[in-house]
């Protein structure tokens, strides 16, 4: 019992952890990480087997190579499994994968897969050693294990390293937290492999992913948060006569244009998983302003005045507002200043002739630009009181003569690039 109390206390931590995540998810009905159900189900065999084989390593009198070595060749498989789930779920959660870069996938798979096809032709060289505590095993199976976990967290603090601008601060905290722990640990098995920590390795792994990325009570609250977004955007839409459907159709034209962006060269590293989530929820709010809208001007038939139009493009201004004062409290600043961006400048033109600030270029935020394309084509090709939609084919014009002028020409060429897509959310929804 003296060599596996560590192991004992380390498979408890991550039995309590996979079955409150599994109770409260079932309960909360929250979707789950396949890649973290995978984590949850490999890690608990590491330690498994690293507090076997602690034992076995120190009954080579009672204990036969034929169980010592295949104990320990398992172990070694379940700590490569378990560093490369990591490193993909890390992958996932920094960059996010996405349908047309399966071979992302592949790539970050063959250091993992490369690791544990060494492992296994090498364990007939393991070797067990005596020390003064107890006994280890070496070799050259272990040396690949050590030099798989750092090559699967050297890619992990590369991704943190040049992203980290499009990163928000508390993704990068909590990654950089649990690889730091974890690294420290690597570092004093390699310098003292008497002391046998491993184990601690793989618990704080899972401990660091459920608390920093998988606590379900932090994903309820995103998801109250969400809900609450569509509520507010639900009402602005009631409010507008001349808007149904409008949010819905915007939303899906800006994620359109996301997912686009993932594979331009401009955009790729500022379009990461976050950033497509956060604009994704923040478009539905663009109009919020029109809250604080007279209805004889949000809801008139006909052409505004010159004085009503001017009171209707206060709305922006005052979308951003209201959205600073209702979520100023929300743990969630990277979304707070999206929505608020979005709300502000999403009627900026790129030749700084647009409103409230008259922004030029690129001083007008990505998530402003894009909206501003989903607005004006959606507000073109759906029916008004006032008038029939446009045809799809001027709609389509209006947007492409407006590059340079109205709209960023890079994203307008991102947008026409998806005209059939476009078009048939388009014919859905008139």
């Amino acid at each position: 019992m003296q060599y596996v109390k560590l192991q004992i206390g380390c498979l408890l931590i991550i039995l309590y952890i996979v079955v409150t995540y599994i109770k409260a998810a079932t309960k909360q009905k929250i979707p789950c990480s396949r890649l973290f159900d995978a984590l949850m189900f490999v890690a608990p065999w590491a330690v498994i087997f690293d507090g076997f084989t602690a034992w076995t390593v120190n009954h080579l009198d009672t204990v036969p190579d034929y169980i010592n070595r295949p104990a320990h060749l398992l172990f070694f498989l379940f700590m490569d499994v378990t560093v490369m789930i990591t490193t993909l779920y890390m992958y996932d959660e920094l960059v996010g994968f996405s349908k047309r870069h399966k071979e992302r996938t592949v790539i970050l798979c063959i250091p993992g897969i490369t690791a544990v096809l060494l492992t296994t032709a090498f364990i007939g060289q393991l070797e067990y050693r005596i020390g003064l505590t107890t006994n280890y095993s070496m070799g050259l199976s272990v040396y690949i294990s050590f030099g798989s976990v750092v090559l699967h967290y050297g890619i992990i603090l590369y991704l943190l390293i040049t992203r980290h601008r499009f990163l928000p601060k508390e993704k990068i905290l909590g990654t950089l937290s649990f690889i730091v722990i974890a690294g420290v640990i690597l570092a004093v098995q390699i310098i003292f492999p008497e002391v046998l920590l491993t184990s601690i390795f793989p618990t704080i792994l899972v401990l660091g992913i459920y608390v920093d990325f998988e606590n379900p009570s932090m994903k309820k609250l995103t998801r109250y948060n969400e809900e609450m977004v569509e509520a507010f955007a639900t009402i602005v839409e009631n409010r507008d006569n001349n808007t149904g459907g409008h949010i819905k159709r915007t939303r899906t034209y800006v994620n359109l244009m996301l997912h686009k962006m993932r594979y331009d060269k401009h955009y790729q590293d500022i379009v990461n998983k976050d950033y497509l989530i956060n604009v994704s929820n923040a478009a539905p709010l663009h109009d919020i302003g029109k809250v604080a809208t007279p209805d004889a001007i949000l809801q008139k038939p006909g052409k505004l005045t010159d004085e009503e139009y001017a009171i209707m493009k206060e709305h922006a201004a005052r979308g951003g507002e209201i959205i600073l004062n209702v979520f100023q409290n929300l743990d969630d600043p990277e979304f707070q200043k999206i929505a608020y961006e979005v709300a502000r400048f999403h009627h900026e033109k790129y030749n700084g002739k647009g409103y409230p600030d008259g922004l030029v270029g690129e001083q007008i935020p990505l998530h402003a630009r894009i909206m501003a394309i989903a607005d004006v084509f959606d507000a073109v090709s759906q029916k008004r009181c006032y008038r029939d939609a446009m045809p799809l084919e001027e709609c389509f014009a209006i947007i492409e003569k407006g590059a340079g002028s109205d709209f960023d020409p890079l994203l307008v060429g991102i947008f026409l690039e998806m005209r059939d897509k476009v078009t048939e959310v388009c014919k859905q929804n008139r």
